[in-house]
């Protein structure tokens, strides 16, 4: 399963994004199912709707219903690694959503992940030290 951030499902939905097509061909040619957590879901929800409007925002719901991608859990279990997080990362900073994708990275046990986000998935770890590897937009 490959963690899948905002800036990938953005860039899927609208056209006009500089990463569309290279989501989308990524998508096409992929076997493997992708995982997300609602924190993404939101942010992603908030952001379409804002520069595309509700349709966007329904097309990026119905695609969730598909069986290759799954949602995975924030609990309140969750929620003082998610604060310790985001006060490590508070200088870049880093938001609700970023830090649930590196509790689902270590949920998992790796950092492969679908991102548009290079400066951020460079920097955050999971485990406090394994790097993430954006699939997506590799390092050159």
């Amino acid at each position: 399963m490959l963690l899948s951030d905002t800036g990938f499902w953005f860039a899927l939905i609208n056209q006009k994004d500089k990463h569309h097509v290279t989501a989308t061909s990524y998508l096409q040619c992929s076997t493997e199912s992708l995982i997300t957590t609602w924190p993404i879901i939101t942010e992603t929800c908030h952001l379409l709707g804002r520069s595309m409007g509700i349709r966007s925002q329904l097309l990026f719901l119905n695609m969730l219903q598909s069986e290759l991608i799954s949602i995975f859990p924030i609990t309140e279990a969750h929620i003082d690694r998610l604060a310790r997080l985001m006060l490590k990362y508070a200088d870049l900073p880093m938001d609700l959503a970023d830090s649930s994708l590196v509790i689902l990275a270590e949920e998992l046990g790796h950092g492969r992940i679908l991102s548009t986000d290079r400066r951020d998935f460079r920097t955050y770890c999971w485990k406090n030290h394994q790097p993430f590897e954006n699939l997506l937009l590799p390092d050159d």
